[in-house]
């Protein structure tokens, strides 16, 4: 592991990274978990709000980068193959979510500056292109740039297009992807696990993660609860397991018969 578990961990050469046009206030808390553990060489947050906007006080190292909004995953995706890159200074950037972030610095290993590409491995996948999730994504500028080049084809989502679509031509050109298992050291989602990651990624994994508390507190700041729908029955079982849990299950299900677009009260 690194050195600076004792103390801080210093990722000098690392750009906190996060595009967001819904679940800003999430997003804002995701960064904010980061940066709690990590001191990196920026935090920047590519959002249409504008910081006095939000009501809340965001953490004074977050920098606010203008973007038009993203209104779709699809737009999302453009703007990491196409926009991101120009943008970092450093030579690797993590790339995090609202619902994926940092959630131990001592799991961190130097090792994966190694690497152009690390994300949590998709079990779905048994060819050996299985790395990996872009939600919370480490990733060299080098990468980032091939992915804008005219070989490059883009599509979404944009780490399926990285990771599988192009990955072949990325490697040819040198760059360097984890392996599954250096993968799940990294990252938890569909594999690994949160207990002994650096971070995670995935609003199902977020009240094991983060605690029941503290995921419905993320939860009542939600514009956006559309991903809840996959993973519902899980989310709802490990809820019901907490403070409250009764009566914010039935709350949960309510929602889902309103429509997730709807913030809940306590």
């Amino acid at each position: 592991m690194s050195d600076h578990n004792a103390s801080r961990l210093a990722l000098p050469t690392v750009t906190l990274c996060a595009v967001s046009s819904s679940n800003v206030a999430a997003t804002i808390r995701a960064m904010e978990a980061s940066l709690e553990q990590v001191d990196f060489a920026k935090a920047l947050l590519f959002t249409h709000c504008e910081r006095a906007s939000l009501g809340t006080n965001p953490d004074t190292r977050i920098e606010f980068v203008a973007i038009e909004p993203i209104v779709s995953s699809e737009a999302y995706s453009r703007f990491i193959l196409d926009d991101l890159a120009q943008h970092i200074e450093t030579d690797h950037c993590l790339i995090v979510q609202w619902d994926g972030h940092v959630i131990d610095a001592r799991q961190w290993h130097d090792e994966f500056l190694e690497y152009d590409y690390i994300g949590a491995s998709w079990p779905q996948f048994d060819d050996g292109h299985d790395v990996g999730n872009g939600g919370f994504s480490l990733r060299s500028k080098g990468l980032m740039q091939a992915c804008s080049s005219s070989e490059f084809q883009p599509h979404h989502p944009e780490d399926i297009a990285i990771c599988r679509t192009n990955r072949p031509l990325l490697e040819a050109q040198g760059f360097r992807f984890a392996s599954a298992e250096i993968a799940d050291r990294f990252a938890a989602e569909r594999a690994g696990e949160p207990e002994s990651s650096f971070g995670y990624h995935g609003i199902f994994l977020m009240p094991r993660a983060l605690g029941t508390e503290a995921f419905w507190t993320v939860y009542e700041t939600l514009d956006d609860r559309s991903t809840l729908r996959h993973d519902f029955w899980s989310i709802l079982a490990q809820v019901m397991l907490g403070r409250r849990g009764l009566r914010r299950g039935f709350m949960l299900l309510v929602n889902r018969l309103r429509g997730y677009s709807r913030k809940s009260k306590r």
